[in-house]
């Protein structure tokens, strides 16, 4: 990380900027769980609005869902039903646009007891588990308390917070610059909402170790994880044309099989590459759950949860639609109605055909259709038989032929060995744990696969349709 980055370059005249912004901001009212978005006046309204940075579809509670490389948590949460005592957590995250002002939300989703935190923080990672010296910002709720208490099923926004450090947000994202949100759980939080698959490392103190979140060291912070717990999107104030896109899918979007800590997941390929072409102008995020089902269960609650989250169509106005900015959705999901629930090639067409409806239905919003990848041959059995294979086809045949989507992603021409019938040998080992199971494309696949989007329908100009 460059020096430049690790100081405080606030001037004087932008400190009387951020003060005068933040004279600014209207009164957030905490309505029905969501927290209005805070404006910046009657001229920056006009240039300028909330757009969603970064996110990570929750599910849960913990332990139910299917992460990667996680390492041993019995000892930072000894018990499931009391989840996190009295400790705090520091989650890295890495926003795909940045801004000199942000806002955070957090999530008791799937909770079964009201959850308080405080004690919240936002600043720049400088390694592990350390925030860089001087910029770690307070975090406050509900035009300036300190504290957030999130009802059962709740979620809620910060009040916005100013990053005065941020003044050059195209440098920081060319820098993949992640950001640390630290926060304590008061008490006990019970079940607890959460992210499972990661493909990031984050910290946690002990049980009963208080609010550690001011400390810029990592030392209170002594155990890793690989997932994220009640934190489950961040926004971005940046002009309005900026576009938003949204990955709605299961593993292969949330990024089983690839680097842990790398960023190479598809729809971060997909961001570098919208980068290239739009600059600062666009924003990807991720709503990918592994083990993702676009028809079901049927019913999914903390009573009753499976690992794969609550299906696409249940979770598509939370997790994609209320997005702020959204303009555009890529969508893969299917494989698991196949593999996982047996589902048949008209069934998932059909789930298909609603999700498309419901995003056409929410305004001028793109959709892109993406295509099953292989799972021919998986070592997991029910994925692997031609039976599968047949019906995976089907349902591809039905997305490249239906004309009800703006493009088509054809993920599996560009991953497929068509002299098997399977993943491309290269595209098969696993580039975090070396498995291999012939059903998640690795870092070469999901770059292989994000270069088959076409990007015209996804940038700025496309979303002002």
């Amino acid at each position: 990380m460059q020096s430049s980055v690790l100081v405080i370059r606030a001037t004087r005249r932008r400190l009387v900027r951020t003060a005068g912004l933040l004279a600014a901001c209207a009164t957030v009212m905490l309505s029905g769980g969501q927290v209005a978005a805070a404006g910046y006046g009657p001229q920056a309204q006009a240039a300028s609005a909330w757009a969603a940075s970064w996110a990570a579809s929750v599910h849960g509670p913990y332990p139910s869902g299917n992460a990667v490389a996680q390492p041993e948590l019995k000892f930072v949460f000894p018990d499931p039903e009391v989840g996190a005592n009295d400790q705090s957590f520091r989650l890295i995250i890495r926003p795909d646009l940045w801004s000199d002002h942000f806002r955070v939300r957090f999530a008791n989703t799937f909770g079964t007891q009201p959850v308080t935190l405080d004690a919240v923080f936002v600043g720049l990672q400088s390694s592990g588990g350390s925030v860089a010296a001087g910029t770690n910002r307070p975090v406050t709720f509900a035009g300036g308390s300190q504290r957030l208490d999130l009802p059962v099923g709740q979620s809620a926004s910060s009040d916005p917070v100013a990053l005065d450090y941020v003044d050059d947000p195209a440098k920081l994202l060319a820098q993949g610059q992640k950001l640390a949100v630290s926060f304590h759980i008061v008490g006990t939080s019970g079940p607890m909402t959460w992210h499972a698959k990661a493909m990031q490392t984050s910290y946690v103190t002990p049980p009963g170790a208080g609010a550690q979140s001011a400390d810029e060291s990592d030392a209170p912070f002594v155990y890793t994880t690989t997932s994220w717990y009640f934190l489950d999107a961040l926004d971005a104030m940046a002009p309005s044309d900026t576009a938003v896109v949204a990955a709605l899918g299961d593993s292969i979007t949330d990024g089983t099989g690839s680097t842990l800590n790398g960023d190479d997941r598809w729809p971060d390929a997909l961001a570098r590459r919208l980068h290239a072409a739009y600059g600062t102008g666009i924003s990807v995020v991720n709503a990918g759950i592994g083990g993702n089902q676009i028809l079901g269960p049927a019913a999914y609650s903390a009573q009753n949860p499976s690992a794969g989250g609550p299906a696409a169509l249940q979770r598509l106005d939370r997790d994609v639609l209320s997005l702020p900015g959204l303009s555009a959705v890529v969508f893969l999901e299917g494989i698991n109605d196949i593999g996982a629930a047996d589902a048949s090639a008209e069934a998932v067409i059909g789930g298909i055909q609603e999700v498309v409806t419901r995003v056409r239905a929410h305004g001028r919003v793109a959709i892109v259709g993406a295509t099953l990848t292989s799972s021919l041959n998986s070592t997991n059995a029910p994925y692997g038989t031609p039976q599968a294979d047949q019906r995976r086809q089907a349902v591809n045949a039905f997305i490249r032929n239906a004309g009800i989507f703006d493009s088509v992603a054809d993920f599996d021409a560009v991953t497929l060995d068509p002299s098997t019938g399977e993943l491309k040998p290269e595209f098969q080992s696993n580039s975090t744990t070396a498995m291999i199971d012939r059903l998640h494309p690795n870092r070469a696949g999901y770059l292989a696969m994000a270069q088959s989007i076409d990007i015209g329908v996804l940038g700025p100009s496309a979303s002002a349709r």
